[in-house]
């Protein structure tokens, strides 16, 4: 009785533990725009209930960036893939992850190697970095 007890116990545990580590930033859905932009352009990050987005900038009424954003699961573990910046797909893999905030990482590629998202009050902030630099962003988010 005290071994099925036991296993049921570690099995409870492991099971809460496992989608825990897959859970999905749901703070980070809904349209965010950009308070930090150059005064000629205005950034946006819209993300959806599926958690797939939508990040571009427009100058004027031209768009100048944009990528698409999605958050998959992919062999047991949570990446950021971001699709139009480069010829194919970049994944970057959750290195870290907390109740307001996720940090993803791929070496491999050039810039970013690593993107940092958090909310900070009401504000949605993310840092795009590589051993030279980064870049910060600032979003609040728009009223539907």
């Amino acid at each position: 009785m005290r071994t099925l007890i036991l296993f049921i116990s570690v099995f409870i545990f492991l099971s809460c533990q496992t989608e825990k580590k897959h859970q999905k930033p749901n703070w980070l859905l809904g349209k965010w725009i950009r308070i930090s932009d150059k005064p000629d352009k205005t950034t946006y990050e819209f993300w959806n209930e599926d958690f797939t987005g939508i990040g571009f900038t427009l100058k004027q009424k031209d768009t100048v960036f944009k990528e698409i954003l999605s958050i998959i699961l992919k062999n047991d573990s949570l990446y950021l893939q971001v699709t139009g910046v480069n010829e194919n797909p970049t994944l970057f893999k959750f290195t870290q992850q907390t109740k307001n905030s996720f940090t993803c990482e791929n070496n491999l590629n050039e810039f970013p190697k690593r993107i940092n998202y958090f909310t900070q009050n009401d504000t949605l902030k993310a840092k795009v970095s590589n051993e030279e630099f980064t870049i910060d962003f600032s979003f609040i988010k728009l009223k539907d």
